[in-house]
């Protein structure tokens, strides 16, 4: 491709690289200029206009991202139409973004000419939402470096994980001091939580915040099936030997994992027994808030592994503080 000023004999069926004034039209920047268009600089006095043209071999900007985009698509995703060298990707279904980091890089180290860009590695989407662009730099780029970018996403690198839906079970544990009403909101906020990811409270129950009390409710509840069992207590987990783990323990299940690095949600426990899972919760699981709690169901409900090696690489990202947190510290 050649870029730069030329004299108007030579511009046919070049790009316009700038917009340009003449008379009271304004030609785009990305036009292709045409006799008449060329005519009407003439007649305003226009001598030189800079361009691009396209030689053997070019890619013209919109096909180019067009091509690199459908290389990328997994499961879930989709292509919007080709304008002014961009292509958005979409998720076609609500789950969570899963990416081949490394393909990502890999096709952004080919060329400066070409770019693609994306949101976090498990960043939770709805459908329709965008999760990625293609944006091809110049106006054109050489078949071969498209072909290389093709190449580098030929594993379809970006999908979107579906959610699945989820049967849960919710037990409070009480106690004198747990007032109704902070029950009634946490059965409500986890409701409208599971209703994000397809998911529902198929049975809720209450006991006493003790392990004799917690024992029998949770065997019944796992025995009773369904995907999860989500555990809220009156007071917060502190200690692997406290009510809601040693009631796990009791019941010959396994604690995976407790505390986790991301904040709202340290307070966490990620159990099992059997296969069935055993989540006790967060204080901040009463909250609405984007929390801890919200990253592990996302990955539960996608089919993404989550577990106590999981769960220890989530710092990075982890630090979920709104403005105003931020705004205590400036």
């Amino acid at each position: 491709m050649k870029f730069g000023p030329v004299a108007l004999d030579e511009a046919a069926d070049g790009i316009l690289a700038h917009a340009v004034r003449v008379g009271g039209r304004i030609l785009k920047k990305g036009r292709r200029l045409g006799p008449a268009d060329l005519d009407m600089m003439r007649g305003a006095g226009i001598e030189r206009i800079t361009v691009a043209l396209l030689g053997p071999g070019d890619v013209g900007e919109d096909q180019a991202a067009l091509a690199v985009a459908e290389s990328l698509l997994g499961a879930g995703v989709c292509a919007g139409p080709p304008s002014t060298g961009r292509v958005n990707l979409f998720a076609a279904t609500a789950g969570l973004l899963v990416l081949d980091a490394a393909a990502v890089d890999g096709l952004n180290a080919v060329s400066e000419d070409v770019t693609l860009a994306t949101l976090p590695q498990l960043a939770p989407v709805q459908a329709g939402a965008m999760i990625a662009t293609v944006k091809i730099i110049p106006f054109a780029v050489p078949d071969s470096v498209i072909r290389r970018c093709v190449d580098a996403g030929d594993a379809a690198p970006i999908r979107v994980a579906p959610y699945r839906p989820m049967s849960v079970h919710l037990i409070h544990t009480t106690n004198d001091g747990l007032k109704e009403s902070v029950v009634a909101k946490t059965s409500a906020v986890t409701a409208d939580r599971l209703a994000r990811l397809g998911g529902d409270i198929v049975q809720e129950s209450r006991c006493a915040h003790s392990v004799d009390a917690l024992v029998p409710v949770l065997g019944q509840t796992v025995g009773a099936g369904g995907d999860a069992v989500l555990v809220i207590g009156a007071s917060a987990i502190v200690d692997r030997l406290d009510v809601i783990p040693a009631a796990i323990a009791a019941l010959g299940g396994r604690i995976l994992r407790l505390g986790m690095p991301v904040d709202p949600g340290n307070l966490i426990l990620l159990g099992e027994i059997g296969d069935t899972p055993v989540l006790g919760l967060p204080g901040c699981a009463r909250s609405p808030a984007r929390n801890g709690l919200d990253w592990v169901l996302e990955r539960m409900a996608a089919g993404i592994p989550v577990g106590g090696v999981e769960v220890a690489k989530m710092g990075v990202g982890g630090l979920l503080i709104g403005r105003e947190e931020e705004k205590d510290y400036l």
